[in-house]
């Protein structure tokens, strides 16, 4: 087991990470930008470095100065928790070659996954359904055109790198998918320095449902059952159920297998996530696999009782799964919200501040994860995200009630948050139904 671990990152989850870490009797070194100095996980680690200015390509995206500050603080592994270099395949080879181990997937796993062409080729060759379309990058048009023929409109075009929905156009016609093609194109390689775009079905209203799966490095791999992400907004979650209160038995058991089966695919390790869409039919199809822990793991962590940082740790030091699948149960219904620094009355707008007055909700089945405090100024650099509220009940039913009420307990001053808009979402009867596809919150709760 390691003595020492640096997070690579900032906010809830470095917090996330040093917690679980002090539990384990593992030191942490903390690294922060200038931005981040009175930042909670700066605070509670037992070493903090800061490793530049407030932008995070001056500091949070800098391989070279992650890597001074793990080896004059003398540590065993790096943990990149979520975004920034979480799924950098060249930042996790250079921790390897500097005799670090990074507390994921290989570099070659991740490197064949970040590609979402490359992951549906492997989803296809594990036999994992995937969505009808191109066999690979679309080159021209004309091809695009007939494929498109061929499948049927409307059509989804999809960068073949990066996510947030960005390089993702849908084409009703061929016109249409001309332009999209260029616009799609255009918007890819100015995000991620990849144009590259493939061609999709575009399934209408489907739901996302996503399997958290953990694999060892002994060949063992274990899901721990399946996340609804379906409520959204502009292809960016804002909350998160499990277990799927919509999905058969039967529907719920052939989606978990195809997960393993893709990680297997893919010789893939550590904890991972495979999503995929589901039709009004439950037929389901492969999306992609994040190839990290999610924003959304404590949803998964209350049903199973699992603490799936401590098990990403215990497996990169070379254990096995503390469990096998028949000893990871799924018990009640678990709901998170995404509590975001934005303003949902002037279109989400980003409100970064100081927190004069902050009081987090308690009582039975509640958590707060958060890094934030009162006199805490919320940076303006970074992801507007400051907090999860998670609930864990017997029931969905009885989940959403007290998610209600610890919404309305959660006091957070001196900002905007979006606390009162997930209200909104909790009360509406799709939501209550688990009617919910990925297009419900700009349908039904945002005005056009």
């Amino acid at each position: 087991m390691y003595n020492r671990i640096l997070i690579a990152n900032r906010g809830e989850i470095a917090l996330r990470v040093i917690r679980a870490c002090r539990e384990m009797g593992i030191e942490t070194v903390a690294v922060y930008s200038q931005a981040d100095v009175d930042s909670m996980h700066v605070r509670l680690a037992d070493q903090a470095f800061c490793i530049g200015p407030p932008r995070s390509s001056d500091s949070y995206l800098r391989i070279d100065q992650i890597i001074s500050a793990a080896e004059v603080g003398a540590v065993d592994a790096i943990h990149p928790g979520y975004g920034f270099l979480s799924e950098n395949a060249h930042f996790n080879e250079v921790c390897r070659s500097c005799e670090i181990d990074f507390i994921g997937p290989t570099p070659e796993a991740m490197e064949q996954l970040g590609d979402k062409n490359t992951a549906r080729s492997i989803a296809v060759a594990s036999g994992v359904p995937v969505v009808p379309g191109s066999d690979g990058l679309i080159e021209d048009d004309h091809d695009a055109i007939k494929i498109a023929e061929e499948i049927g409109y409307p059509v989804l075009i999809k960068a073949t790198a990066g996510g947030g929905g960005k390089g993702m156009r849908v084409a009703s016609d061929p016109s249409m998918l001309k332009t999209a093609l260029n616009q799609a194109r255009t918007e890819a390689s100015a995000a991620f320095g990849n144009g590259g775009v493939y061609l999709e079905k575009f399934v209408e209203r489907p739901r996302h449902i996503e399997v958290q799966v953990v694999a060892d490095l002994h060949g063992n791999v274990v899901h721990f059952h399946e996340r609804d992400c379906s409520v959204q907004r502009r292809h960016q979650k804002l909350i998160e159920e499990a277990p799927s209160s919509t999905l058969s038995a039967a529907s719920r058991e052939a989606i978990c297998a195809a997960a393993v089966k893709m990680i297997r695919g893919a010789n893939y390790t550590n904890a991972g996530t495979v999503e995929f869409i589901v039709d009004k039919d439950e037929n389901f199809y492969f999306i992609e696999v994040n190839a990290r822990i999610q924003v959304e793991h404590p949803v998964t962590e209350m049903i199973t009782g699992v603490d799936l940082i401590k098990e990403q740790i215990r497996i990169a030091s070379g254990q096995k799964l503390s469990r096998a699948q028949d000893q990871i149960p799924c018990i009640g219904a678990a709901i998170e919200c995404r509590i975001n620094a934005e303003n949902p009355d002037r279109n989400f707008q980003p409100n970064p501040g100081r927190i004069s007055g902050f009081f987090a909700p308690g009582g039975l089945g509640v958590r707060f994860d958060s890094h934030i405090y009162t006199g805490y100024t919320v940076p303006a650099y970074y992801d507007s995200m400051i907090g999860k509220l998670i609930v864990h009940r017997e029931t969905r039913g009885e989940a959403i009630e007290t998610m209600r009420r610890a919404l309305r307990e959660l006091q957070i001053e001196g900002i905007c948050t979006t606390a009162s808009f997930h209200e909104r979402v909790l009360t509406h009867p799709e939501f209550i139904a688990g009617r919910c596809d990925t297009k419900f919150v700009d349908r039904e709760l945002i005005p056009s």
